[in-house]
C-alpha cells in the first residue's frame, strides 16, 4: 500500500514545504492516490519533513468522497485505513478525494496569496493564467465548506484551483506533471518585492524578540493592512485575528507597533514565526495599486473556535 510514497513524491512534498514562498510551517498538503487508496499529509505534520518522516496518512477514498457529499462529519478520521495510525488526515482531505486526479498539491504560494487576498490581484490572475485549465474559488471555511464550493465550479479538466484569501491547488497525471503545472503557476505569477523602507533601531520590548520584518512598522501603507485585518486562514490559526498594535493580557504572538518593529513573544513558535514572515512576503509583493481584502471577523471567528484547526495548533506547538 505504502508504494505509492515514491521518492518522487516525498521530494516534491519536501521541496514545497521546505521552500517558503510555497508553503509556510505545517500548512499545505499533498496527496497520491490509485484506485481506493490515497495517501494525504496528515494534520499539524510539515511537508518539509517528507523524505525524513512518517508525515503520510492512507484512507480509504471512496470513504472520504462520501464525506465530502455528506457522510460523517468531513474530518475523515473514520477513513483511515490503519486504525492503529494516530495521525489524522488533513482538514482538506474532502477535496483531495473528490479530485479526480493522481497527484494533488495544495500550497500556500507567496505568488498565488499576492494575487488571491486582492480583488485587482484575482483579476490580473485571471489574465496571467489564461488558457490554462484553471477555476477561481472564493473564500470557504477549510474543510467541507471549502471542499463544496471547490466541487460546484471544477470540471473533469481543471488541473489549477486557485482559492480566494486561501491559496493553490495544482493537479496532475503524475509527480513531475503536477510540478510541471505548479512551476508553470509560479512563473505566471510572481511578483518582485517592493524596496523596503529603511528600518532603524527600534526599543526592545521586554518577552518579545525584535524580527527582520519589522520593516512593515516603517511602511504605513503596510502597517495598516497588517493591523486592519487578517488574509488568509493559517494567519488566524496561528497568530490570532490581524496584528495588535501592542501587547494585552499576555496573548498575542505577534505585536506590529508603528514605527517601533514587528515582535515576536518568546517561546513563539516555529509555525508562528513561519507566518509572520509569510505576511512580510506577501505584503511586500502587493502593486501599489492593488488593495487587499480580509477574510473579515465572522470568518476569522469560525476558525479560531474549530476543533480541529485547535488540534493542529496543539500540534505544531511542540515544534
Amino acid at each position: 500500500m505504502d508504494a505509492l510514497l515514491t521518492p518522487e513524491f516525498r521530494a516534491l512534498s519536501a521541496r514545497l514545504g521546505q521552500d517558503p514562498l510555497r508553503v509556510q510551517g505545517p500548512g499545505g498538503n499533498t496527496s497520491i492516490k490509485s484506485d481506493n487508496v490515497m495517501w494525504i499529509k496528515a494534520s499539524g505534520t510539515e511537508l518539509a519533513d517528507a523524505e525524513r518522516k512518517p508525515i503520510f496518512v492512507a484512507v480509504d477514498r471512496d470513504a472520504a468522497k462520501a464525506e465530502a457529499s455528506g457522510a460523517g462529519d468531513g474530518s475523515c478520521k473514520a477513513t483511515v485505513l490503519d486504525k492503529t495510525n494516530t495521525l489524522r488526515p488533513s482538514i482538506e482531505t474532502t477535496f483531495h478525494a473528490a479530485l479526480d486526479w493522481p497527484v494533488v498539491a495544495h500550497t500556500h504560494s507567496i505568488a498565488a496569496l499576492v494575487h488571491a487576498i486582492s480583488p485587482e490581484g484575482r483579476l490580473a490572475a485571471a489574465q496571467k493564467l489564461k488558457g490554462l485549465p484553471v477555476v477561481f474559488v472564493p473564500y470557504a471555511k477549510p474543510g467541507l465548506p471549502l471542499t463544496h464550493e471547490i466541487l460546484a465550479r471544477i470540471t473533469p479538466q481543471t488541473q489549477i484551483i486557485v482559492l480566494e484569501n486561501h491559496g493553490l491547488i495544482c493537479c496532475g497525471t503524475t509527480v513531475a506533471d503536477t510540478a510541471a503545472i505548479i512551476e508553470d503557476v509560479e512563473v505566471r505569477l510572481a511578483i518582485p518585492e517592493h524596496a523596503r523602507p529603511a528600518t532603524p533601531g527600534g526599543p526592545d520590548l521586554e518577552g518579545f524578540e525584535r524580527l527582520s520584518e519589522s520593516w512593515m512598522a516603517f511602511d504605513a501603507r503596510i502597517t495598516t493592512l497588517a493591523l486592519a485585518g487578517s488574509y488568509y486562514p493559517d494567519h488566524v490559526v496561528f497568530l490570532g485575528p490581524a496584528l495588535p498594535d501592542a501587547d494585552h493580557d499576555g496573548n498575542p504572538p505577534v505585536i506590529l507597533s508603528p514605527n517601533a518593529g514587528v515582535y515576536l513573544r518568546d517561546g513563539a513558535t516555529s509555525s508562528q514565526r513561519a507566518m509572520i514572515r509569510c505576511l512580510s512576503d506577501c505584503l511586500s509583493r502587493l502593486p501599489h495599486d492593488w488593495t487587499a481584502a480580509a477574510i473579515g471577523t465572522t470568518a476569522e471567528a469560525e476558525l479560531l473556535d474549530w476543533d480541529a484547526e485547535k488540534y493542529r495548533q496543539a500540534l505544531a506547538a511542540r515544534r
